[in-house]
């Protein structure tokens, strides 16, 4: 046998596709025998030729015990072809030896080539070679045995750490690939590894992984600020102004003040420190508004802005501030915007419903009512869900009902008037704003049972943004625009910036960078709710789990053949059970917790 042979005879030894074959017909193609006895035709330039034969049989390509060491030491650092190989090492050349000394050529370690051209490698190459085979068999078997550790539950957290990254990649949300999860036979999806981090006890069940998942930041912001600008402001300090939030609220940006027939609304002049397209303004709208978490808020803003602007977080605060002029029903008949310092007070909601009885938070509460009434005339939707308060304090979740006080429906009016009344303001100032506006629901109804209501919620369409004015069917109001947030809210700050720049008689933002800044913002935000629903859900989760034996009440507000979906007032939990019999909706349904799926955001109750 030569190096270079020209012809393909009928029984010759060919490689096809790295495995062997037998030619059992030749011509312009080839008919060849494949190692399973099958028989396909292919091109003669789609094989390579080893031997002439003849072969009688594939299955007689067995190994045969050879002197591969001493041929690689003969040949050391020269050439040789495939006979000559096989003759050193096999001491013949046969289709047999010829097919083991290819794969001598093959394996890489000795030899390398053609089979007209084998190269023989240096020692210094083996020795090399030999390492990296040693090294990665070893990977290979602490790879398997870190997977039987976890089938086992035997996971060695020191050892096993560095395999579980990519399953915490996944988690993340940073990949969509796990070989660890591939490897197992596991669904490669986010849940799953959440569950198998879990499991396995590499991640605390306190891990929460949404915010990051959603590619939202999870660190505050940390931008400089300029000095709070030295500029006139209205001195509206005599006037008493009282900022009404929830207990621990760390952000407080709205007050307000009765004065005479004027109402006053205080808001954080978030735009004195943070004007148009500084650097806390672009990190500003790239997080669209601040993540509020049970454990802990992620905020819109530098921590400086609240430490400066917080109502009530000072002596006296700056505000940019809104006085709405009262006709005796208690309608807008103007309104003012001015930069203002005032002094507040700050109260819980459960504080000011104790005052409600007493000026000036009496007189508050009638205008309230006398609005809510207004607004449920023009079509108005009022859902009166349940909502809770979680919150965690040294990984203990709490879980806290807001209670549907009167107090709560005087802020929430007066911010209402005030986003109205800040509307018009600019449209007779011709000043380009984001409003806000909401299309009515494919509904007329307006139930006041809680099964109406979650149905109702369902049908609602979601409020949209733009630089033209459009009626807020929720609100029940021709305009409006979300004015008394800009510590939390980006598009109030972005109302915040114009409001300042006219009343200075700056430059304007135009139309096409307002849709630039609602754009981004819809961007993001909507990501931010969605990590806030997953979190406060994770939570409730963590505290169902606090709670193994958790008893409690649902309402039936959906139904379908036996199964049915409950509202949990006291968790403000949707739940899916069989509901025995054929309760009415609105039946109250006593629960039992049977278990909790954390990866999913799941939990599964009994009726009781």
């Amino acid at each position: 046998m030569t190096s270079q042979i020209h012809s393909l005879p009928v029984g010759a030894l060919v490689r096809y596709k790295n495995a062997p074959a037998r030619i059992q017909a030749a011509g312009k193609k080839l008919t060849i025998e494949l190692p399973g006895g099958e028989t396909l035709s292919v091109r003669p330039k789609d094989v390579t030729l080893l031997h002439p034969g003849p072969l009688a049989r594939l299955a007689d390509l067995t190994p045969p015990q050879g002197e591969v060491e001493a041929a690689w030491e003969l040949l050391s650092g020269g050439t040789t072809h495939l006979a000559e190989l096989a003759e050193l090492v096999y001491g013949d050349v046969t289709p047999r030896t010829a097919w083991a000394a290819w794969q001598l050529v093959e394996d890489g370690l000795y030899f390398e080539g053609t089979p007209e051209k084998i190269a023989v490698r240096s020692a210094q190459a083996v020795v090399q070679e030999r390492a990296a085979r040693e090294a990665r068999a070893a990977e290979q078997r602490a790879w398997r045995g870190f997977l039987e550790r976890v089938r086992t539950g035997m996971l060695d957290p020191a050892q096993d750490g560095p395999y579980l990254q990519d399953v915490e990649a996944l988690a993340w949300g940073a990949t969509e690939r796990s070989a660890v999860l591939r490897a197992l036979n596991r669904p490669e999806t986010p849940q799953d590894a959440h569950a198998l981090l879990l499991d396995v006890g590499h991640w605390d069940p306190t891990v929460v992984p949404y915010p990051r998942r959603l590619g939202l930041p999870v660190a505050p912001p940390s931008e400089a600020l300029p000095p709070l600008p030295d500029e006139p402001r209205l001195d509206l300090t005599h006037l008493p102004a009282f900022a009404i939030d929830d207990e621990g609220n760390r952000d407080p940006d709205d007050a307000l003040s009765l004065d005479g027939r004027r109402l006053w609304v205080h808001v954080a002049d978030v735009a004195a420190l943070v004007p148009p397209d500084t650097a806390a303004d672009v990190a500003a709208r790239a997080r669209g508004a601040t993540l509020y978490l049970p454990d802990g808020p992620v905020p819109m803003l530098p921590a400086q802005v609240v430490q400066v602007l917080g109502m009530g977080l000072a002596e006296v605060s700056p505000a940019l501030s809104f006085g709405l002029d009262l006709d005796d029903a208690g309608q807008v008949t103007g309104v003012e915007v001015v930069p203002s310092w005032v002094r507040v007070t700050r109260m819980t909601y459960a504080e000011a419903e104790a005052c409600l009885e007493q000026e000036p938070f009496a007189a508050l509460y009638r205008l309230a009512v006398a609005h809510q009434t207004r607004r449920r005339e023009a079509g108005a939707v009022e859902l009166d869900l349940p909502e809770v308060k979680i919150t965690v304090e040294e990984g203990a979740v709490s879980i806290r009902p807001l209670p549907p006080l009167r107090s709560r429906d005087v802020v929430r009016e007066a911010m209402v008037m005030a986003g109205a009344a800040v509307g018009r303001f600019a449209l007779e100032h011709a000043i380009p704003l984001p409003f806000s506006s909401q299309p009515p629901p494919d509904t007329d109804d307006r139930p006041t049972d809680l099964a109406g209501m979650f149905t109702l919620r369902r049908q609602m369409k979601p409020a949209q943004y733009s630089s033209r004015p459009g009626p807020h069917a929720g609100l029940g109001m021709a305009l409006y625009v979300q004015a008394t947030s800009p510590l939390r809210r980006y598009l109030d700050l972005v109302v915040h910036q114009q409001l300042r720049a006219y009343l200075r008689g700056a430059p304007l933002l135009d139309e096409q960078a307002l849709t630039e800044r609602v754009g981004a913002t819809e961007a993001v935000v909507g990501s931010v709710r969605r990590a806030e629903r997953q979190a406060n859900a994770h939570w409730t989760l963590i505290y169902l789990m606090q709670h193994p034996g958790w008893c409690g009440e649902g309402f039936l507000v959906e139904k379908w053949e036996r199964r049915g979906k409950v509202l949990i007032p006291e968790l403000d939990w949707e739940a899916a059970v069989h509901v025995p019999g054929d309760p009415p909706l609105n039946s109250t349904v006593s629960l039992v917790l049977l278990d909790v799926n954390l990866a999913t955001l799941e939990a599964f109750f009994r009726v009781a």
